[in-house]
């Protein structure tokens, strides 16, 4: 597998669309867990709050894969 740079720039611009996609959707995501969140005592409000961000890092993670991945394959194919 050859590093082309037009692969690197499509994973470029994959991971700015993975950033601006996390920043979209993660604050609704948050609001929508949140509004089912039913922790009475502060330690399920600490678990939860860990939970939370272990899903917010998973989901940031995710897409940096996933976009990168695409933009790679894109720039290479469509750059040469």
């Amino acid at each position: 597998m050859d590093l082309t740079l037009a692969g690197l720039t499509g994973a470029f611009a994959g991971a700015v669309i993975a950033w601006i996609n996390y920043f979209l959707f993660i604050g609704f995501i948050t609001r929508r867990l949140n509004a089912r969140n039913k922790a009475k005592t502060p330690e399920e409000r600490r678990e939860f709050a860990q939970k939370l961000s272990l899903a917010r890092r998973l989901i940031l993670g995710f897409d940096i894969v996933v976009f990168v991945t695409i933009g790679y394959w894109l720039g290479s194919k469509l750059g040469g």
